[in-house]
């Protein structure tokens, strides 16, 4: 692929102001790309701005912003290779706690910011036979006590992806799903801010019913996220998305999150339930493991 900046295929990039987003605009910009890359202030912008990544400020729940970029994108006369969405927020929490705004918050983000995205650049990419590539997640397979609103956003946006895939098709425009595990990112940590405010929040009943769970999740996603791979190896995966020339359907991150998006498929439900709930209760408080097994095992 050509180098100049004058010749470079186009990749938009969304959630790039850090953590993965920001590696994999670095890393499409080294395979020969100019990338769009969304930020959300301007200096996160100039910390990646460099010769061949464009920072453009985007928040993908904002109307304005989204119509700014599909301009940006149609008044250039380079080919829109693909768009990479990345933008995403952390969530944790039992269902019941966690209140419709916080719902609805994670939704807005996690699946209708992506769709909001796809549909303004689809004329684009339909005139080059681009791609779209989806950040989804481990949890876009599989879901467990605790991380419920967040996976339901992801299993959307997997199923968003899906209908997407065969709708393209016959238009030669591919929709590829990526699947990380953990990523030792900032994320983590943003989603745990979130938390505390909901714990914080709890009446007595529901800390009565779910204390040890809160208590246990911090700790869980610590030991899941410093067990994952850094930003950099998830953008290589996530550039292979963009560039193979026949790419698979879907890109799992991780072998952690290869062997549970696995086993949830060939073990039964029951059994796959007490597999991840024995795990998350190696973090409860160790008076409170006994007796969360019947409240969480079912």
């Amino acid at each position: 692929m050509t180098t100049s900046s004058e010749t470079r295929d186009l990749v938009v990039v969304t959630g790039a102001s850090t953590g993965m987003g920001a590696a994999t605009a670095r890393e499409l910009a080294h395979r020969g790309f100019h990338v769009l890359a969304g930020v959300r202030r301007d200096s996160d912008g100039a910390a990646l701005r460099s010769a061949h990544i464009e920072p453009v400020i985007l928040d993908i729940t904002d109307p304005d912003h989204v119509a700014a970029l599909a301009a940006r994108v149609t008044r250039d006369p380079r080919p829109l290779r693909a768009l990479v969405n990345n933008a995403g927020v952390a969530g944790a929490g039992p269902i019941e706690a966690t209140p419709l705004s916080a719902w609805r918050h994670i939704f807005e983000v996690n699946l209708f910011g992506h769709v909001a995205v796809t549909q303004a650049l689809l004329p684009a990419l339909v005139r080059s036979k681009g791609r779209v590539v989806n950040i989804s997640s481990l949890n876009g397979k599989v879901s467990m006590a605790g991380y419920g609103p967040y996976a339901a956003s992801k299993f959307a946006l997997e199923a968003m992806s899906d209908a997407l895939r065969n709708e393209l098709a016959p238009h030669g425009v591919r929709v590829v799903v990526v699947e990380p595990g953990g990523v030792r990112t900032e994320m983590s940590r943003t989603g745990l801010t979130a938390l505390s405010r909901l714990d914080a929040a709890m009446t007595p009943e529901l800390n009565a019913r779910y204390g040890d769970l809160m208590s246990a999740i911090p700790s869980h996603v610590a030991a899941f996220t410093k067990a994952g791979v850094t930003a950099e190896v998830a953008a290589k995966k996530i550039a292979r998305a963009v560039t193979d020339g026949r790419p698979r359907t879907r890109y799992v991150i991780g072998a952690t999150a290869a062997f549970l998006i696995r086993a949830s498929r060939v073990l039964p439900d029951r059994v796959f339930d007490r597999m991840t709930t024995s795990d998350l209760r190696k973090h409860y408080p160790a008076g409170a493991r006994g007796r969360t097994t019947a409240a969480h095992t079912g």
